[in-house]
């Protein structure tokens, strides 16, 4: 005990130091000025921008970043991120749009006229700057980051002006027509249903801004809310009308909020804000992050922007992360992390690890110390699309059911109310609770799933719908379960639209296309889908009317992302448990086993087993001999299993779910004790604390870390928590293989999974130990990091040191494996070289057929075929 208390103190006294040595934050002094410029569609208006100009502390010539507000906002919306980003080596501008904070001008919906002009003659001001740096033609090395209508002004800067180098438009708009009028069967603004709450809001903000507010950012709607009605000045009557907007823009707002229609007019004017309509000219880099959890800007609007890009052939990386419009900033840290790693790829040209092509925020859970909410992030090196890569037919059930419209659309139907959600800290980060109002909806409904299923893009159903004229409704889709927790609305989203039924038709049929999102329905949950005549954030028919709603089709396509594998409902214990048992472990490997661990040490270099290879005539890596383990309830989970394992192998160990792979595994780490039977490793028996697990590096059931250290800091502490000298941890050639670059810095909570599996693997190789098990060591990673990391292990093996490795891709282990160990129910089915199996089977089969032999899954499936 007093050994161990001795450890945490000296931990504790390392955290002090470093605190007391990290270099202390570069000092960044931002530049207040006014920009004069001139826009319009004739060049004649006069407009004074409020600036801040960040430099870089350092000095010198930097990449320039001009960092847009969110609309409702100003430049000091955005001065904390500036300020980070010049801290990071850039030279960084901030400014209130026209209309905004101190600026001067009025709002024209980021127009090519007008801001997108603006924005072009602050690039020309930057490229006077003696700070930034200058391109070979001369032009600024130049980004544009923003969210909401700061991300619009990044996407439409970048296609009319070609100096733009890299952009990180967030939470922003390709449509702004169907962001408005959104319509799910396809059919435009023109018969799109109203978003009238988040309208009022959007032009509501633009009404009166009180100079230096805050607001916009992807934090949610409550920053956005700031300084309505507050001006330092009485308004006149036409202000209090139309605020700071232009009047052409205030008056086509007027007729659209009364009739709630948008007409041709209203159509062409958002049309020309629209990123989506010129996104093709975009040369600039582009990442788009979007939020999940967003009723004004859905991640569709992301994907429209993204097809419209890569079409042009520009690269371009889509991220949609837990917030948005409708609340939750808790991925900050990460949100900035992409943002420098976007830009320090395009800007500065850095060899940093990409950007992953598509990531998806998940949820991971909490951490059991501190309460926080884990997030994961899956990545995959291709953007699927809304459609998934695979889809998932579900049968509905339901007879046509009649629904009615209440006169003058009240009450309605409630499922995301714009605003609140961001007011409220944005809580409720996989689905909502939504309101139906009785005899307003009709249902229909799955069977139980028989297995998880993980919905990654946008569903779509075929309706029908009895009636006349024109019908507007509202589709959801609901996680319904059999627990008394209310049925979940995913992101709190809902589909809108319109129906015209022929005069004398009677009934018309449309094919509804769901919100995008991201959500794990569980085994034994249902489907259920809801079409309600009313929702509280749009605009519906005052007449009363009654309809007949049902299904023209039963089939609900449930797209899905097979490289996105689904996590499961939070995390297990032992994730966050491993850590901390790995430095108990190492207590009482320093308090019981130290005599034992110096014996080691000198006489077979338990503490430099990395500078050593065992002789060839040395006892084998590892014994297994009458290895024997049972369940609870007596049924033996690894049975009386034998096996050797010879120095400089690869060995595979194979067999089915509940085969006994990973039980075998912990057993062989001094992990479980077995019931019978005994594993020797170099000849020394396996026991908890064992001195000669000093030569023995692994991970079993996937990696375990403190998730707010970042990676660097996990690998140190677990490799001090070992006792063991830090020049024997060969730190460089473990993170070699990892190969993170800057993301070791980062905390692990922000790692995707493929990386947290690389920095486990790192993990396991600190010390490069002579016998290395892996279970499952390429769960998580891509094609080329899959065959990276076969070429490491065959490398690590031919240095003279032996891997074990549990995995279920067998084109992987015939590919990596020299022997294979198969097993099945806890038993040994067969052990031998990978060839001699494989040319058993050929010459059994009578000779390979086609020039081509049995695979490795061939072979496996017929060994245990018969036994299952």
């Amino acid at each position: 005990m007093k050994r161990t208390a001795a450890l945490v103190a000296v931990l504790a006294l390392l955290g002090v130091t470093v605190w007391l040595v990290w270099p202390s934050t570069p000092d960044v002094r931002g530049q207040a000025q006014r920009v004069p410029v001139v826009d319009g569609p004739a060049d004649d208006q006069r407009v004074d921008l409020d600036t801040t100009f960040f430099p870089p502390p350092g000095g010198g010539k930097a990449p320039a970043v001009l960092l847009a507000h969110g609309f409702g906002g100003s430049k000091r919306s955005v001065r904390a991120e500036a300020e980070h980003l010049a801290r990071q080596g850039y030279a960084v501008l901030t400014w209130s749009a026209r209309g905004f904070g101190g600026s001067t001008g009025e709002i024209a919906l980021n127009s090519p006229d007008y801001e997108v002009k603006d924005v072009k003659q602050l690039i020309d001001w930057l490229a006077k700057r003696p700070e930034v740096r200058l391109d070979a033609a001369g032009d600024p090395r130049v980004g544009i980051a923003g969210a909401s209508y700061g991300g619009a002004i990044a996407l439409l800067t970048a296609a009319h002006d070609p100096r733009v180098d890299a952009i990180v438009p967030q939470i922003t708009w390709s449509d702004l027509g169907d962001a408005l009028f959104p319509d799910a069967t396809g059919g435009g603004p023109a018969n799109g249903v109203f978003k009238r709450m988040w309208a009022g809001i959007f032009f509501g903000q633009g009404g009166a801004v009180q100079p230096g507010g805050q607001g916009g950012g992807p934090g949610g709607a409550a920053q956005g809310l700031e300084a309505l009605n507050r001006r330092p000045e009485p308004m006149t009557a036409e202000q209090a009308r139309c605020g700071r907007f232009l009047p052409s823009i205030c008056e086509i707002y007027q007729e659209v909020a009364e009739t709630g229609k948008a007409t041709p007019e209203a159509i062409e004017l958002l049309k020309a804000s629209s990123p989506v309509h010129v996104a093709g000219r975009v040369k600039a880099p582009t990442l788009l992050i979007q939020g999940q959890r967003d009723s004004l800007f859905p991640l569709g609007h992301a994907d429209q922007n993204a097809r419209a890009i890569a079409a042009a052939g520009t690269p371009v990386a889509l991220a949609w992360y837990d917030g948005g419009h409708d609340g939750g900033n808790g991925e900050a840290d990460w949100l900035r992390e992409q943002t420098l790693a976007w830009f320090g790829r395009h800007l500065r040209g850095e060899d940093t690890a990409p950007v992953s092509a598509f990531t998806i925020t998940r949820d991971g859970g909490r951490d059991p110390g501190t309460r926080q909410r884990i997030r994961l992030h899956p990545e995959a090196d291709a953007y699927p699309g809304l459609g998934g890569t695979d889809v998932t037919l579900v049968t509905l059930n339901g007879p046509e059911q009649h629904v009615a419209n209440p006169p003058g659309g009240s009450p309605a139907a409630i499922s995301t109310v714009p605003g609140v959600s961001g007011l409220l800290g944005g809580q409720g980060n996989t689905g909502g609770v939504s309101i139906d109002m009785p005899g307003q909806s009709a249902a229909f409904e799955s069977a139980p799933l028989t297995a998880p299923l993980q919905l990654t893009g946008s569903p779509a159903v075929k309706v029908r719908v009895h009636g006349s004229g024109e019908v507007t409704l509202f589709a959801k889709l609901f996680d319904v379960s059999d627990s008394l927790q209310p049925p979940a609305l995913p992101a709190g989203l809902v589909a809108p639209f319109r129906v015209t039924i022929p005069e004398g038709a009677g009934s018309a049929e449309a094919t509804v296309t769901l919100p995008a999102v991201d959500h794990r329905f569980d085994a034994g949950h249902r489907l259920r889908l809801v079409v309600s005549t009313t929702d509280m954030a749009y605009a519906t028919p005052d007449e009363p009317a009654t309809y007949r709603i049902g299904l023209a089709s039963p089939a609900l396509s449930v797209p899905t992302v097979a490289s996105l594998a689904a996590p499961p409902s939070g995390v297990a214990w032992w994730v966050w448990a491993m850590p901390l048992a790995a430095v108990a472990l190492a207590a009482v490997l320093l308090a019981t086993g130290r005599t034992g661990a110096r014996r080691a040490a000198g006489a077979a270099g338990a503490a430099g087993a990395a500078e050593r290879v065992p002789a060839a005539d040395d006892a084998p890596p590892l014994e297994i001999n009458g290895l024997t383990k049972a369940y609870r309830n007596g049924e033996l989970a690894v049975d009386g299993l034998s096996f050797r394992v010879e120095q400089g192998q690869v060995l595979g160990l194979l067999g089915p779910n509940g085969a006994g792979k990973t039980t075998t595994m912990r057993m062989m780490m001094g992990l479980i004790r077995p019931d019978g039977g005994e594993v020797r490793i170099f000849g020394e028996p396996v026991t908890p604390g064992a001195p000669v697990l000093s030569r023995l590096g692994s991970f079993v059931e996937g990696p375990g870390f403190l998730p707010h250290l970042s990676g660097r800091d996990n690998l140190e502490l677990y490799w001090a928590a070992t006792g063991r000298p830090v020049a024997d941890a060969r730190f460089d050639e473990a993170l070699e293989i990892a190969g993170l670059g800057k993301a070791l810095q980062r905390a692990v909570r922000t790692y995707s999974q493929g990386m947290r599996q690389r920095l486990a693997i790192a993990q396991a190789m600190l010390g490069l130990p002579d016998l290395l098990v892996l279970d499952e060591p390429t769960n998580g990673l891509d094609p080329p990091q899959i065959r990276e990391m076969r070429e490491v292990l065959k490398r690590y093996a031919r240095d003279g040191r032996t891997v074990i490795v549990s995995s279920h891709l067998l084109a992987e282990v015939e590919q990596t494996c020299t022997h294979v160990v198969v097993m099945h129910r806890g038993k040994l089915v067969t052990t031998g070289p990978v060839s001699v199996l494989l040319s058993t089977a050929a010459a059994a089969a009578g000779g390979a057929a086609n020039g081509h032999g049995p695979r490795l899954e061939d072979v496996f499936l017929d060994l245990i075929g018969d036994k299952a």
